[in-house]
Parts: structure tokens; C-alpha cells; sequence
């Protein structure tokens, strides 16, 4: 059998350098943005820009990188599942992560309002990335449903794209007027997903 070894020679520096540059770009847009330019991310790295479009060939793939990883770190703040908290816990969690990094997310906003054009770079990465998020949402409420932890006199799916609508809302809201606490405020939402009163949570969800 086969040993499995990591790359070498140039595939590993290749690999390093891709990665440095990849978090100099994520460091630059949480500091400025989407103002963050090619320049500054390169001399982070100490690298000609020029250089940058090698591993990204445009600014729209960097950008589009930079997001990929904001989602990865911002699940790992929010946590995971088997962790005891539920995916409204996790998503309440991932948007204190957002106003802890006002950069990354206004590119963000600004981003996946210019994907709404399907000819947008980023029109696949927003679609895939909501299709995604609804269907994991969905899935937990269902259980939530079926525990009786979330009223099941409404669709799943609808109270699922729900969420996902006020969470972007008010981290919209949010970049408007930073005083506002979005994450007391999806928290409360989320407490109007409880079963009505009285309802003794016997009602089947909508079909």
C-alpha cells in the first residue's frame, strides 16, 4: 500500500503562497472592504501584484475567496452540529461573527446584491450558497418540528427562508446604523418561532 505524502518542492510553495495571499486579501477587506485594493493585499505579502494573478487570476475570484472563507470561519464561530445548540443558536452565533468584521461584510452585501444579474461572477456562488443554507435550515427545523421546539403550524422551508430574509435584512440595517444590535434583534425572531400558546404544539405544519 501506497503511503499518502504531501506536496513538495514548488506544489507545496505554490500551495503556501496561494494561502498567504488568500489571507493578507481576507485581512485587507475586514480592515477596508471592498476599497481594499490589489496593491495594499500585495504588499502584505511582499509579492508584485502582478504576481497576484497567478493564483487569482481577477479581482472577482479573489473576492469570491476571500468570502468563501469568511462563510467557513463564521460557521466555525457559530459551531457545528453535535454540539448541543441548534442551527437558530448557530446563526444567532455566525451574526455576532459579522459585526465583529464590518468589512467582510459589506463586501458581502455588496456582492450578493450584484449577483442578483446572472451574468455576475459571483451569481453562482450566492445561488449554490442559499440553496445550501435553506436546505440545512429547513432540515433543522423539521426536527424542531417534530421535538415540538419551533411551531409546526407553518411550513418549514417558509420559516427556514424566513430567517435567512432577516438575517441579511438587518445585517443590511446594521451597515446603515451600526448602534443597532442585529444579533439581540435575530434572537428575538427567533423566539417567534415558538409554538403558540396554548397550542400544545399539536397543530402539522402547513402544507
Amino acid at each position: 500500500m501506497t503511503n499518502q505524502r504531501k506536496p513538495r518542492g514548488p506544489y507545496r510553495k505554490s500551495a503556501e503562497r496561494r494561502e498567504q495571499i488568500l489571507q493578507a486579501a481576507y485581512e485587507a477587506i475586514d480592515e477596508y472592504g471592498e476599497r481594499a485594493s490589489l496593491q495594499d493585499i500585495a504588499d502584505r505579502v511582499g509579492v508584485t501584484q502582478p504576481a497576484l494573478t497567478y493564483y487569482f487570476p481577477t479581482r472577482d475570484e479573489l473576492l469570491l475567496a476571500v468570502l468563501e472563507r469568511r462563510d467557513v470561519l463564521g460557521k466555525a464561530s457559530a459551531g457545528g452540529v453535535g454540539d448541543g445548540r441548534s442551527m437558530i443558536d448557530n446563526m444567532v452565533a455566525s451574526t455576532r461573527h459579522t459585526t465583529d468584521h464590518p468589512g467582510l461584510a459589506k463586501l458581502y452585501v455588496t456582492l450578493s446584491a450584484a449577483a442578483t444579474d446572472p451574468e455576475s461572477p459571483a451569481h453562482d456562488y450566492f445561488t449554490e450558497r442559499y440553496w445550501g443554507l435553506a436546505g440545512e435550515v429547513t432540515q433543522d427545523f423539521e426536527e424542531s418540528q417534530r421535538t415540538g421546539v419551533i411551531r409546526a403550524d407553518e411550513p418549514a422551508d417558509h420559516l427556514a427562508r424566513a430567517l435567512l430574509a432577516v438575517l441579511d435584512g438587518l445585517q443590511i440595517q446594521w451597515m446603515h446604523d451600526p448602534t443597532v444590535d442585529i444579533a439581540a434583534i435575530a434572537e428575538t425572531f427567533t423566539r417567534m418561532l415558538a409554538p403558540p400558546a396554548g397550542s400544545g404544539q399539536d397543530t402539522q405544519p402547513a402544507d
